[in-house]
C-alpha cells in the first residue's frame, strides 16, 4: 500500500517518478482500510528536501500511510516559501487535539545553542509531553532526538571540537531488535553534527538500549521502550548528495570545514559519491512502520490510553 500525499505537494510527483507508490485523496478514499497516521514535525530549514527524504522512506512499506506535515506555531522559516508552508503545513496548535500512530521529529541546525535558548523550546517541550498521550511511537532525529532525551531524562549533548562529518561504519548491537530486522552486522550511516551523546551517560539509565553505535562517532540508534521512542543521532534519511551539498555550502561560505570522511571516491570532491546506506534506511523506517502497525490500537482514539 502507498503513502497518501496531497497531489500538489512536490514530494508527490518526485516519489511517483521514482517508483514509490503514492495515493491522492480520491484514490485513498476508495480503500477500505484505516491508514496509519504519521506526523512529521519538520524543523529543518530546507523543508521540501526533508519532506521528500522522509516521505520516500515511510512510503515504501506495504501499508497505507497518511502523512501530516507539522511546524512550530510561531516560528517563521526563512528558506521555504510562505505559500508552501500555508498550503501543506499545520501548526502544532492546530493538531494538538489529534491522535497519531507515529511522529518523526527532525533535527535542526542549532546545535550551538543551549536548548533553552531556542526560540520555540517551550512549545517543543509541549510536543514532547503531548507525544506521550497522543502519539503511539516517536522517532527523534539528530538534534531532535538529543532534545527529546534532554527534556525527558536530563541527558545533555556535548559539543565537539571538530564536526563529525561523513560516512561512518556502525555496529549492530542488538540483532534481535524488531527495528533492526534484516540489518547487516554493520552498516554505513551518514553523520553531520557538532554534538554527541555519551554512551556512559545513556548506560546510567536502564530505560535505554543502544541498538546501533560506532567506535568513531558513538551511539547512533537508541530505544526507550517505556516511552515508545527511538532516538537516531545520525542521518539514514539523507540523499546521496546531501553531504556534498553541505560541504559545498560551507566551502562557498568560506567556513573551515573538513572533507566528509569516507564519502567521496578517492577523497575527490569532483567525483560522484555512492549511496551505501539506502537499503538500511528503508529497513529501519519500514521496520518502525511495521511495529506500529502490529501494536497500535485499531481505534486511533485509544492511542495514549494505556
Amino acid at each position: 500500500m502507498p503513502i497518501k500525499l496531497p497531489e500538489n505537494l512536490p514530494a508527490f510527483n518526485i516519489l511517483k517518478n521514482e517508483g514509490v507508490s503514492v495515493l491522492g485523496d480520491v484514490q485513498a478514499s476508495r480503500q477500505d482500510i484505516r491508514p496509519l497516521r504519521i506526523a512529521l514535525l519538520n524543523l529543518m530549514p530546507k523543508k521540501i528536501q526533508t519532506e521528500n527524504q522522509f516521505s520516500r522512506l515511510i512510503g515504501s512499506t506495504p501499508l497505507q500511510i497518511e502523512l501530516s506535515l507539522i511546524r512550530m506555531s510561531e516560528h517563521k522559516t526563512k528558506n521555504t516559501a510562505a505559500t508552501h508552508m500555508q498550503e501543506f503545513y499545520k501548526s502544532f496548535l492546530e493538531i494538538k487535539n489529534e491522535k497519531f500512530d507515529g511522529l518523526i521529529i527532525t533535527g535542526a541546525p542549532i546545535e550551538h545553542l543551549n536548548y533553552e535558548e531556542v526560540s520555540y523550546w517551550d512549545e517543543l517541550c509541549e510536543v514532547f509531553d503531548w507525544s506521550q498521550t497522543n502519539v503511539f511511537s516517536t522517532i527523534g532525529v539528530c538534534w531532535g532526538g538529543m532534545a527529546m532525551m534532554y527534556h525527558s531524562h536530563g541527558i545533555n549533548k556535548h559539543m565537539l571540537n571538530k564536526k563529525f562529518f561523513g560516512c561512518f561504519r556502525h555496529q549492530n548491537l542488538l540483532p534481535s531488535s524488531p527495528y533492526l530486522r534484516g540489518f547487516s552486522d554493520d552498516c554505513i550511516i551518514p553523520v553531520s553534527r557538532w554534538t554527541e551523546m555519551k554512551q556512559f551517560e545513556l548506560d546510567q539509565q536502564s530505560e535505554f538500549k543502544t541498538l546501533l553505535a560506532s567506535k568513531d562517532v558513538g551511539p547512533c540508534l537508541v530505544e526507550n521502550k517505556k516511552r515508545r521512542s527511538l532516538y537516531i543521532f545520525n542521518h539514514l534519511e539523507y540523499d546521496s548528495l546531501t553531504l556534498k551539498e553541505e560541504y559545498d555550502r560551507d566551502m562557498l561560505n568560506s567556513k573551515i570545514v573538513s572533507m566528509p570522511v569516507n564519502y567521496f571516491p578517492d577523497d575527490n570532491p569532483n567525483k560522484v559519491p555512492s549511496n551505501r546506506w539506502r537499503s538500511h534506511a528503508h529497513l529501519l523506517y519500514g521496520n518502525w512502520i511495521n511495529e506500529i502497525y502490529q501494536t497500535t490500537p485499531y481505534n486511533i482514539d485509544n492511542v495514549g490510553q494505556n
